[in-house]
């Protein structure tokens, strides 16, 4: 698959199983998320892997929050599975400098681009995986755990592995029409 098409037929993929990629494969991926567009070459990410036994301490750290914030029976059991949809998690941290030039906007944007272009390394070694972010991206104990200082933002969590599914169908063309326009 040449790089154009590989950006036009990216989908998101939550039914992830092993392997994950590892060695050189993520090195491939790390490489490419550290050259996300980076105004004032400031790398203003951070990236920590989960995997292994370290998705078990995810989970308990979701399930000790969500017990803690008196989530009901369902959210803590879903909050316990979460890290286990996946064989490798990549969580994302933008750790931006404050009075700098760059905006913080602009650090979190770039982290965000890593994001997107690790997702795309992945797809293109074979992989797949989905970003997720929500609520735990602003949780005072998730942001502690990633070491996250006041100017940082979680931007999401990279769940990586192997697909379970093939695609059954290209991904169509989006109507670019109400999201373009002339100036």
């Amino acid at each position: 698959m040449d790089s154009l098409e590989l950006l036009l037929q990216r989908r998101s993929v939550s039914r992830l199983t092993t392997p994950a990629p590892s060695g050189e494969a993520l090195e491939a991926i790390l490489q490419a998320g550290a050259r996300a567009p980076d105004h004032g070459g400031l790398k203003p990410w951070h990236f920590s892997l989960i995997h292994g036994e370290g998705l078990q301490r995810f989970s308990d750290l979701l399930r000790q929050t969500s017990i803690e914030d008196a989530l009901d029976d369902k959210a803590i059991e879903k909050a316990t599975q979460a890290p286990f949809r996946a064989p490798l998690i990549i969580t994302v941290v933008a750790r931006c400098q404050e009075n700098h030039k760059v905006p913080l906007w602009e650090q979190v944007v770039s982290a965000g681009c890593s994001v997107m272009a690790m997702q795309m390394a992945a797809q293109a070694q074979g992989f797949n995986g989905i970003w997720r972010s929500g609520a735990w991206t602003d949780h005072p104990k998730v942001r502690q755990a990633f070491d996250c200082q006041p100017q940082d933002k979680i931007v999401g969590f990279l769940y990586l592995g192997t697909p379970q599914f093939n695609a059954v169908s290209p991904v169509q063309p989006i109507d670019l029409g109400p999201y373009v326009s002339e100036f």
